[in-house]
């Protein structure tokens, strides 16, 4: 039997797939909701790589060094032309080390935003991880912790 390369360019969107990725985008996002409320972000580690993934975040993308920076994120420039070049380039370092690297997860447009329609965007992972990272090292995501507690 002959064997074709698979082209993703002209593939077909099957809706019952989209679903299934939906689905398992949403259960993402409900299991690290519920682990920021058993433990403060700041507490968080999420691969072995973290650090480096950080420290790799920050250096290419200096206008993220902070927390106010990481607090809201605008989706337009994240998906324009130019920023998806240098997203590309930034996750595909971590390729071979991170599982599902380019896995679509479900990202909160603002720190202090829960998972809503209108402030949640659909983001490979490794944007997701570059970006909670930073959150939960500047100590943004600990609210969340703080909120189920009280």
């Amino acid at each position: 039997m002959a064997t074709t390369q698979f082209d993703a360019e002209n593939a077909d969107n099957l809706e019952d797939i989209e679903k299934q990725f939906a689905v398992k985008a949403v259960m993402h996002a409900q299991t690290y909701w519920t682990m920021m409320e058993k433990m403060r972000g700041s507490a968080m580690h999420f691969t072995r790589e973290d650090d480096e993934i950080y420290e790799t975040f920050v250096a290419e993308f200096p206008e993220y060094n902070s927390a106010d920076a990481v607090d809201k994120i605008n989706e337009d420039e994240m998906k324009s032309a130019k920023g998806k070049e240098r997203w590309r380039k930034f996750m595909n370092q971590f390729e071979k080390r991170v599982h599902d690297f380019n896995f679509g997860t479900l990202l909160r447009t603002a720190a202090r935003a829960e998972y809503q329609e209108d402030t949640t965007i659909f983001v490979p992972r490794m944007q997701f991880l570059a970006i909670e990272i930073a959150r939960n090292r500047h100590g943004l995501n600990d609210w969340i912790y703080e909120d189920a507690h009280k």
